[in-house]
């Protein structure tokens, strides 16, 4: 049975060029490297009885890592599993020593605590949400380093973390054993992160059944089944508490074939995206729960758009990419990279903002603020670390029937395939633009082969295409079928070829759905954010922003800015990318009405 119609390629083969996804991934590379591996540690020491005291030189991480906090040991599980990323896509020895390090530390609090336990919250903790009393979100935690583990032994080649894995399986698989369905599904009712896919990617790995078994037992029925039958669970729900849960049915659709968990996925998917929509952002949540369904006027605030949950959409997306090669997943893909993963973290410090604003006159800074090095760790503070590794993992994947281009982030591919390699490279036109702004998108795709191979090469026609793509080999037109969201289909027998993609983009609108008047605006994928303090009436065509939106500080030096400023207006202001704003006001959403009506 075939799982997945595209197939990603090991982090090392895809590697980033030039730009802003580069930028970005190198600031994150730093930070990571940056904490001291001890401070990491600090939680998993107490609990194993290694550390006494308590002073500020011992405690160097605090907000959720702090050691009364009962969230504490969280984010190293997301530290690891970003430094198993880094060092499978770059071979970085530093941040591979470190994790290595941590993981050698990790065996050390596991021995001590017996041979099995290796959590930074106490096994007690379990057994309160047992007995049905409180703890905050235990098995939340214990997934963080579970799933740390689990990346450091497949993408780093960490034994000893596949050791400590099996150890500690033995732990949950004794405690779940007495449990009924029922009083199972009880204790899942509290907060499991991603435990299911942890326990179905450590059997993909060992094969053994008492992994299956515990995949099984946390199952999560009072979710699946209801959204199988088509009901809306989501609404007003905590977003991310469930949407790890569809990953774990995702996961284990993949290690056991069976079909009940792909129609959970599917059901998952459509239920918090199909009939539910979403803002220009892609985001859909407020104050970290999902809103009704096209009801998102009333829900625009402070705290719109959990950056968790942005990061873990994705990732389903990702999933349902692979299976179907359906372009609807890279399309959402691409619109929360560039509206939520990029417009999420400071662009100078790297920290994350936990919210994404989307009420008039806001800055990132409401809600959460932004974090700080080490002072909070929150959730969000946890996926920042991870997002920003996974650049490079969406641009291309492999085929039955050759390759397929799925977004357009300048990289390179070296591609091991027939015995030979072929290494692409896609990279910005340098030439598009000669003395204005250039209204279209351009890349080069260059593929240069060992030897000539034939096959076919998928490229990705975004939904935001504004008119007929054209592409070009070696300067001769194709003849494309290629509307927005699909593919265009390229075959031939390639050896050293250049291919122009031009993709025209302009400036387009997207309402909210319950409240027609009130637009947001995109260049191509990118949310634009307006550089005001309050609400303000926009005057013009609302079908053709061109009619109040011109090109401003159109470039810098080498590089074409997307940015522009209002025309014909009471007042003129200027909009920006929103993944550019740090600490600046700004506005998304405008009201805009015919320009006969201007005061």
């Amino acid at each position: 049975m075939v799982l997945n119609r595209f197939r990603p390629f090991h982090p090392s083969l895809v590697r980033l060029a030039t730009g802003v996804l580069a930028r970005r991934f190198a600031l994150n590379r730093d930070y990571v490297a940056s904490l001291d591996p001890a401070h990491l540690l600090q939680n998993f020491y107490w609990e194993a009885g290694l550390r006494q005291t308590y002073d500020r030189n011992a405690v160097g991480h605090w907000g959720w890592e702090s050691p009364t906090c009962q969230v504490r040991g969280h984010f190293l599980g997301h530290w690891l599993s970003a430094a198993a990323r880094i060092y499978a896509t770059t071979a970085d020895s530093e941040i591979k020593a470190r994790a290595d390090t941590v993981v050698a530390e990790l065996g050390w609090c596991q021995r001590e605590n017996g041979g099995e336990w290796v959590g930074s919250i106490p096994e007690k903790y379990l057994h309160r949400i047992a007995r049905g009393q409180g703890v905050w979100a235990p098995h939340y935690v214990l997934h963080k380093t579970l799933m740390g583990l689990i990346d450091m032994h497949r993408l780093a080649g960490n034994e000893q973390a596949l050791g400590i894995l099996v150890n500690w399986a033995r732990w949950f698989h004794r405690w779940t054993a007495p449990f009924s369905r029922e009083r199972m599904d009880d204790i899942l009712d509290v907060e499991t992160g991603g435990m299911l896919e942890a326990w179905a990617d450590l059997y993909a790995i060992t094969g053994k059944e008492e992994h299956l078994d515990l995949m099984r037992r946390y199952d999560r029925p009072r979710l699946f089944e209801p959204l199988l039958a088509g009901e809306d669970v989501l609404t007003d729900r905590h977003a991310n508490t469930t949407i790890p849960e569809a990953h774990g049915a995702a996961r284990a659709w993949e290690v056991t074939g069976e079909k009940r968990w792909r129609d959970i996925v599917e059901a998952y998917w459509r239920c918090a995206v199909t009939d539910r929509g979403y803002f220009c952002t892609g985001g859909q949540t407020s104050g970290e729960y999902w809103t009704p369904r096209h009801t998102l006027s009333a829900r625009l605030g402070s705290k719109n758009q959990e950056h968790c949950t942005v990061y873990n959409m994705m990732r389903l997306a990702d999933y349902l990419l692979r299976w179907t090669g359906a372009v609807e997943y890279a399309d959402y893909w691409e619109r929360n990279l560039y509206n939520g993963i990029l417009a999420q973290q400071h662009p100078g410090t790297g920290m994350v903002a936990y919210f994404l604003p989307l009420r008039s006159g806001s800055t990132k800074r409401d809600g959460r603020g932004w974090g700080t090095p080490t002072e909070d760790f929150w959730c969000c503070h946890g996926t920042l670390v991870q997002a920003h590794t996974l650049h490079n993992s969406a641009v291309f994947f492999e085929d039955e029937e050759g390759l397929a281009v799925c977004q357009f982030i300048p990289s390179s591919l070296t591609w091991p395939r027939d015995g030979g390699t072929v290494r692409l490279t896609l990279s910005e036109d340098p030439q598009t633009g000669l003395h204005h702004r250039p209204g279209d998108s351009v890349f080069v795709l260059r593929v240069e082969s060992e030897r000539p191979q034939e096959f076919s090469l998928k490229v990705r026609m975004p939904w935001w295409l504004a008119g007929k793509p054209t592409i070009s080999v070696n300067g001769g037109k194709q003849t494309l079928d290629g509307p927005p969201s699909s593919f265009a289909l390229l075959r031939r027998t390639w050896r050293d070829d250049s291919i122009r993609i031009e993709l025209p983009r302009r400036v387009v609108v997207c309402p909210l759905p319950d409240e027609s008047n009130t637009m947001a605006f995109l260049d191509g994928p990118v949310v634009l954010a307006g550089l005001c303090g309050e609400e303000r009436t926009l005057y013009g065509d609302p079908n053709d922003p061109s009619t109040f939106l011109t090109s401003d500080n159109e470039r810098e030096g080498r590089q074409w800015r997307l940015a522009f400023r209002t025309r014909n207006q009471p007042v003129n202001f200027r909009f920006v990318p929103l993944h550019e704003i740090a600490d600046e006001i700004y506005t998304v959403y405008f009201p805009v009405q015919p320009s006969s009506n201007t005061p």
